[in-house]
């Protein structure tokens, strides 16, 4: 049995307005931070994830607005940190738990910037 996240690739797409995509984007990559080794569905969650990653970099990041950010830049940190993660170790290894922390405080930091619309 797949998780209902894995399956909905509507979960995944941009919706073109940042404060909506980026706390999706922030949602999908904490979901992706989690999971562990065997999780159902795991590979096609990272595999969606990575792909949004790719996406919403490629897209805010020609924004002159967003994209000097906090919210951005540190967004923008964690996806490389993410994706650097899956490009070296694949799509069924899990985040390991140095690096995990790393993205959790990188998290918070994006929410706060979030919150405060910046």
């Amino acid at each position: 049995a797949v998780p209902a996240f894995a399956g909905a690739p509507d979960a995944y797409q941009l919706k073109k307005d940042y404060p909506a995509d980026a706390k999706t984007m922030l949602e999908n990559m904490k979901i992706a931070t989690d999971l562990a080794r065997g999780t159902p569905g795991m590979e096609d969650t990272v595999k969606n994830t990575r792909s949004e990653m790719n996406d919403f970099v490629a897209f805010y990041r020609r924004q002159p607005k967003v994209a000097g950010m906090p919210s951005f830049s540190t967004m923008y940190t964690a996806i490389n940190t993410l994706s650097g993660h899956y490009a070296s170790y694949g799509n069924k290894y899990p985040v390991p738990s140095k690096r995990k922390e790393r993205l959790a405080q990188q998290y918070k930091e994006i929410e706060r910037a979030l919150a405060r619309g910046k």
